[in-house]
């Protein structure tokens, strides 16, 4: 039983550790050793616990699933007004971005190794994001002559996208516009009102 809880203990320390070490350094430049280091264990210790860097990032990745996909939902599924619902989706998922900056990477890297296999995994959980009700209300409004009428996947796709993209490209605007991390942050904060403003105009008469 005490083994069983140093061994809890220990798991969770190398998971933070290594969320840290994700945060600060991406996933590419992240090293196990940089994670046993700030886990405050030696590297085969680590290794004992998670055999690679892959693997253990595949634990941090599924266990966010399990927390953010939920939340998605909630507003996919919920009676508010479709303008609320698109400034509630944007600001839930710019929260996840940047509490876990390395998601999205991990996700491309993951879906052009092997697609099938990974959403495979993914879909396999019960939180599965669950958009069609929202599509339904895009539908909706555009009979009732409340907003353009729109391909509701294109209206998801754009919400998804606005949003993501920053964060996946993140070196390159950092570089080319000369922005420091802090700088960065500023711009995604001001994105939070900026994406529904830019989409809600575009959509509604």
């Amino acid at each position: 039983m005490v083994k069983n809880k140093i061994d809890t203990t220990t798991e969770q320390k190398i998971l933070a550790a290594a969320r840290k070490v994700f945060t600060s350094k991406g996933m590419a430049g992240a090293r196990m050793q940089d994670i046993a280091d700030e886990a405050g264990i030696n590297k085969a210790m680590l290794h004992y616990y998670f055999k690679d860097k892959d693997k253990l990032f595949e634990v941090i990745f599924m266990e966010e699933a399990n927390k953010f996909f939920p939340k998605v939902n909630i507003i996919f599924e919920s009676d508010a007004p479709l303008f609320e619902k698109i400034a509630l989706f944007v600001n839930e998922y710019i929260d996840e971005m940047l509490e876990n900056p390395y998601l999205p990477w991990f996700i491309l890297n993951e879906v052009n190794r092997d697609a099938e296999q990974f959403f495979g995994k993914l879909w396999n959980m019960s939180h599965r994001p669950k958009p069609m009700k929202l599509l339904a209300q895009i539908e909706k409004e555009i009979q009732k002559g409340t907003i353009k009428k729109i391909n509701p996947i294109h209206l998801l796709l754009n919400l998804l996208s606005m949003t993501i993209f920053p964060f996946i490209a993140k070196p390159m605007i950092t570089k080319n516009l000369q922005l420091n991390d802090k700088q960065f942050d500023a711009v995604i904060e001001q994105r939070r009102k900026e994406i529904p403003k830019f989409i809600i105009d575009s959509i509604k008469k």
